[in-house]
């Protein structure tokens, strides 16, 4: 059976007609019947080797406002969706999946390995991920919890290139 309430037919239409809701929804990558926060970073992975051509202070000065422009963005689309975290905006798991990479080495195997410690993060929720994702709304707590397993997730990574590098 299709569930056909207005919040569930809703980001099917506009992720498509409106730009907004488009890049809310990882270019479509949200509207995937499962996992969708796992596409989501998978979308955002083949901008890490671009991000990663920036100098350090470029790739945080990115971050800074790709943070900034999904607080708006996320909340702004939820609004209009009238669900506070709807689990097909994604845009929040480009960013955690991007700040897992700020100052990682290049390569498809730290690709793969960031990628796996991000998603361990995003979706075990350690505290005070976790607080902050029951806690927080509105547009900060869409970004939060996700920009918080990009650090946790990063802090992994730099432990990891440590050791390994």
């Amino acid at each position: 059976m299709t569930d056909t309430s207005p919040v569930a037919a809703k980001p099917q239409t506009l992720v498509w007609s409106n730009p907004w809701h488009n890049l809310a929804f990882g270019f479509g990558s949200g509207l995937m019947p499962k996992a969708p926060g796992t596409w989501g970073s998978l979308v955002a992975l083949p901008f890490v080797p671009l991000w990663q051509l920036l100098p350090g202070w470029g790739y945080l000065l990115m971050l800074g406002l790709t943070m900034l422009f999904g607080v708006w963005l996320c909340g702004k689309v939820a609004r209009e969706l009238g669900v506070h975290d709807h689990e097909g905006i994604v845009w929040d798991e480009f960013v955690g999946i991007w700040i897992t990479f700020w100052l990682v080495p290049e390569g498809w195997y730290w690709l793969l390995l960031g990628f796996v410690v991000f998603r361990v993060m995003d979706i075990a929720k350690p505290w005070p991920i976790s607080w902050v994702d029951r806690h927080i709304h509105g547009g900060v707590g869409i970004m939060l919890d996700d920009i918080l397993a990009g650090v946790a997730a990063w802090a992994v990574m730099q432990g990891l290139v440590a050791l390994l590098v």
